[in-house]
């Protein structure tokens, strides 16, 4: 909550898919994108709330099972967590912002809030199945593991549990998991932001090896009067890195890098001044 008395904004920002917390990080691996872009936005005057998930951080408790987890209790927390938001005394109105998986959980929690505005942060167009699909295939993984996860993938997608899978897919089609990845794979991200009814913000950088500038172009093409950002040279984790995939995944263990120079100011643009973009805009933030 920035100093003072004044009502100010405020976003519930949402991170992305497996065991990511609320300031960005995996087990192991310390990049802190979200707790740094919370402060940021501090500074630009706007309130952020952060969550862990259920099963993640300090939401982790003997009583979670994953088995029971569905991709609705994510949107339901989601909503949960606008109200309380929208509660708060200095609040004066709230937005979702999500980031890659937790921008489809936005955009579905978006159909059932009134909300000041929806920020997309590297957020797929298509399915998931098809995300993973692609991303095996750009991280070279071996021909015969794509195929076995094509199959496994295609199973789930017909709401049919895989009881053989190879070792090495392990941590992506755990038995545990399967439940999530059949409530998840059905939907669509581009056809559910269509049905969304906010002020609607893309950010998308250039260098993302997990999701690419087309998503984001697909995306924003789906909301009319959207604003679409390309952050020139941005990665997944926010942070500026080169197209070298080796490099890139360098930067998801550098929690003191700083995060892409002007990604709050276009956050902050957009709530500030949504309504002044009446068509579709592109805008290319480029770094020296």
């Amino acid at each position: 909550m920035p100093e003072g008395l004044a009502p100010v904004p405020a976003i519930l920002i949402l991170a992305g898919s497996g065991p990511v917390d609320r300031d960005g990080n995996l087990p192991g691996a310390r990049n802190n994108c979200l707790k740094l872009l919370a402060a940021s936005l501090t500074n630009s005057g706007i309130a952020s709330l952060r969550i862990d998930k259920r099963g993640v951080g300090r939401s982790r408790s003997i009583e979670f099972r994953e088995d029971e987890l569905r991709f609705d209790t994510y949107i339901e927390d989601a909503i949960a967590w606008v109200k309380f938001l929208q509660g708060q005394a200095r609040v004066a109105g709230v937005a979702l912002l999500g980031h890659s998986e937790g921008a489809l959980v936005a955009t579905l929690a978006a159909q059932r809030c009134d909300l000041s505005g929806l920020v997309l942060i590297a957020g797929a167009s298509e399915p998931a199945a098809q995300v993973i699909e692609r991303q095996l295939a750009a991280a070279s993984v071996p021909t015969a593991l794509q195929r076995d996860s094509r199959r496994i993938a295609s199973s789930l997608e017909r709401g049919e549990r895989v009881t053989t899978v190879p070792s090495e897919l392990h941590a992506l089609y755990r038995p545990s998991v399967q439940n999530y990845l059949m409530s998840w794979f059905p939907l669509h991200p581009a056809q559910e932001l269509s049905k969304a009814n906010n002020p609607t913000l893309v950010i998308q950088g250039t260098t993302d090896l997990q999701v690419g500038v087309e998503d984001a172009r697909r995306l924003a093409a789906v909301r009319p009067g959207s604003t679409l950002v390309l952050v020139e040279g941005m990665n997944h984790i926010l942070k500026i890195a080169s197209s070298d995939r080796t490099e890139n995944l360098m930067t998801y263990d550098m929690p003191d890098l700083p995060l892409a120079d002007s990604l709050s100011q276009a956050i902050s643009t957009f709530l500030g001044f949504r309504r002044k973009c009446p068509s579709s805009v592109e805008s290319t933030l480029r770094f020296t």
